[in-house]
Order: structure tokens, then C-alpha cells, then sequence
């Protein structure tokens, strides 16, 4: 019994330290971009179209976001970079959203949803659930931000379902720094 109550608390220690690590995904920092894939813009200048966000952009600082979720923490982080993506439009800052999902139905609602909370900024897109493979988004992240400038990771914060919180979204956006030229 006192054998199998040790193999027990080893195997729920392992688990827990396995939980707390982070998890990774998308290019790290230094990778260059994988390149283009077509997203359905749901607000933005393409709204409405499959348009390369990463061709839209080209070399400028950009915040790129996939999100399997929309917790509060994510909402959160959406209307911090839209308005940090207002303030910083003279040094070219550019940010999107691409929501991974397989529900037709959740572009419509998206695109309500920012137009309710005035996200004017950061164009919001939808892609499937996988997101595109070349970019390696993790199964088990639910949210990947990659910031990058000149097709260049220069930080990715990767977060499992409900760790993304407003105080993270805050050290996502402390970040910019590394993409936004020097004033």
C-alpha cells in the first residue's frame, strides 16, 4: 500500500511540474516569420477577404496574436494593443488578432464584438482551429504572441488555456520595446 501511495504522489508531482512548465510555440525569438498564409480579415481594410496579414505588413513592427480563447485575459490584451497600436501608429506599429476556430459563426461575431468595444487598431481575422503549420502553433497553446520586426521574433509569449492574464497581457505590451524603433 505504502508502495503504491509513493508511485502515486511521484506520478501527480511529475504532472504538476510538467503543467507548470511553459509552454512553447510559434517561432522563438530570433527566427525569422514563416511567411504568408490567408487568414479571413473580419475588420480592417480587407474585411471581408482572405488577405496575407504577414504581406500586409511587411517589414514594419508587428504584434501577432493567435488565440484558441477569448478569456478576459485576451480581451484584455486586444483592447491594450489596439490602443497601443493608435499611439504608436507614427513608428509604424501594426497588430492583429487571428482567432483559431473551425465555427463558421465566429467571424460575424467577432467582428460585432470589436465594433461594440471600438477596436478602431488591431485588425482582427479568423484561420483554422491548427492555425497555418508553418508556423507551429502549439496544440496546447492557447494563445501564441509573436512580436516581430523586420520578418524578425524579437518575443513570443505562449500561454495554456486560462493563463493569460490582464497582468501578463501588461508584460506582453512591456515588450514592444524590442520592436519599436528607439526614440
Amino acid at each position: 500500500m505504502l508502495k503504491n501511495g509513493f508511485a502515486l504522489s511521484l506520478f501527480l508531482a511529475v504532472g504538476v511540474a510538467l503543467a507548470a512548465e511553459p509552454v512553447t510555440s510559434g517561432p522563438q525569438p530570433g527566427d525569422k516569420v514563416p511567411g504568408p498564409f490567408k487568414p479571413m480579415n473580419v475588420t480592417g481594410p480587407d474585411a471581408g477577404k482572405e488577405e496575407c496579414l504577414y504581406c500586409k505588413n511587411g517589414s514594419k513592427p508587428v504584434v501577432m496574436v493567435f488565440a484558441r480563447e477569448f478569456t478576459p485575459g485576451v480581451v484584455a490584451l486586444v483592447k491594450k494593443l489596439d490602443a497601443a497600436t493608435g499611439a504608436k501608429s507614427e513608428a509604424g506599429l501594426a497588430s492583429c488578432v487571428i482567432a483559431l476556430t473551425d465555427a463558421a459563426d465566429f467571424g460575424p461575431s467577432l467582428a460585432k464584438w470589436a465594433g461594440g468595444e471600438k477596436i478602431a487598431h488591431t485588425v482582427l481575422a479568423t484561420y483554422a482551429k491548427g492555425g497555418p503549420a508553418k508556423y507551429a502553433i502549439a496544440p496546447d497553446a492557447a494563445v501564441t504572441v509573436l512580436l516581430y520586426t523586420k520578418q524578425t521574433v524579437k518575443a513570443n509569449h505562449s500561454f495554456r488555456a486560462g493563463e493569460l492574464t490582464e497582468a501578463k497581457a501588461d508584460a506582453v505590451l512591456a515588450d514592444l520595446a524590442k520592436i519599436l524603433p528607439r526614440e
